[in-house]
């Protein structure tokens, strides 16, 4: 055991043999595009980022460090970046809670076993491979308030017309209305955690008099409680950076911020992500903008934290 110990410490003293110094040369060089890449596109933005929020930056001259300042401004005089918070906050808490019980609905139904159930989970899927603009656009046909289909479907039933994308009351449940198109990835999740579940628990739970609505509630759910979790981390990152469907629709009933902006009637699409846009892209504002970046940053880390911290109590790993 001495001896095999004072080998060991010899060869760290040399340090790499030649053939694993071969090996990492090779290992270097085949991961090096990435390494390039993650440099030059990922992290040095980053950290410019970071210094530019510090100061005050416009693209056209020299960055001019303010300290602080960006985000004093941004958390205390700054009413447009209120109503974007806002905005963005009240998407998430409806579209994300709503995204996980339609996919966990539609996960159960096509679950069952009958004809064609390939065919169903296809058609449930599709929608979620669609280009976010292309899937956009068709939206802002459907909410037409004079020709769109989800208004006749509301007149045929002796419903009155609704301006989806005119009316502030209107335009962000429109957008939630449209994030449940896209579910087809979260039902594949759930499925696959769905035939994870063992049909001894199902068959002892019928054997005790259990009906659907008790094996659903006692034994599925809380074995989906993994996936469940996956998919509302994921479902928070992605309500907070919401833009491209915000921005499309938007557009159809004009922004009242001002220099041809799109933010929907009276800013009630203004969610975070145009909003920083906007700052970044058509006001030149790149220091603010990139003091916005990293308060979404922390806000995106401090609710991914929360739910993290929460999960020790509903999750429940391995079993019930």
């Amino acid at each position: 055991m001495a001896a095999t110990t004072s080998m060991i410490s010899a060869r760290g003293k040399r340090g790499l043999s030649r053939a694993q110094r071969h090996k990492l040369t090779w290992g270097l060089i085949f991961i090096s595009p990435w390494l390039v890449g993650f440099v030059l596109l990922t992290l040095y933005p980053m950290v410019a980022s970071l210094y530019y929020s510090f100061t005050d930056y416009d693209v056209l001259r020299p960055p001019e460090w303010v300290g602080l300042e960006n985000y004093a401004t941004f958390l205390t005089q700054d009413n447009l970046a209120l109503t974007a918070i806002y905005n963005t906050l009240f998407y998430a808490a409806f579209a994300v809670p709503l995204g996980i019980l339609v996919s966990v609905a539609l996960a159960l139904l096509l679950n069952a076993r009958v004809k064609g159930l390939a065919v169903f989970r296809g058609v449930f899927f599709v929608p979620s491979i669609v280009p976010v603009v292309a899937a956009s656009v068709l939206w802002v046909w459907l909410f037409s308030t004079r020709s769109g289909l989800i208004n006749l479907g509301l007149q045929a039933l002796g419903l009155p017309k609704v301006a989806w994308l005119s009316d502030p009351d209107w335009t962000k449940p429109a957008l939630i209305i449209m994030s449940l198109w896209s579910v087809g990835g979260s039902v594949v999740i759930y499925l696959a955690g769905l035939q994870d579940i063992p049909q001894s628990l199902y068959e002892a739970a019928m054997i005790d008099g259990a009906n659907i609505w008790q094996q659903i509630t006692k034994i599925t759910i809380p074995l989906l409680t993994p996936q469940i979790f996956f998919q509302l981390v994921l479902g928070l990152i992605g309500a907070f950076q919401v833009f491209v469907q915000a921005f499309i629709l938007g557009s159809i009933g004009g922004g009242a911020l001002g220099m041809g902006s799109e933010a929907g009637p009276a800013n009630s699409l203004l969610f975070y992500s145009l909003y920083l846009y906007f700052n970044a892209f058509r006001f030149f504002r790149m220091g603010y903008a990139s003091a916005m970046a990293w308060m979404l940053f922390l806000i995106t880390l401090v609710s991914t934290l929360v739910v993290l911290r929460s999960s020790r109590r509903w999750v429940h790993y391995g079993g019930l």
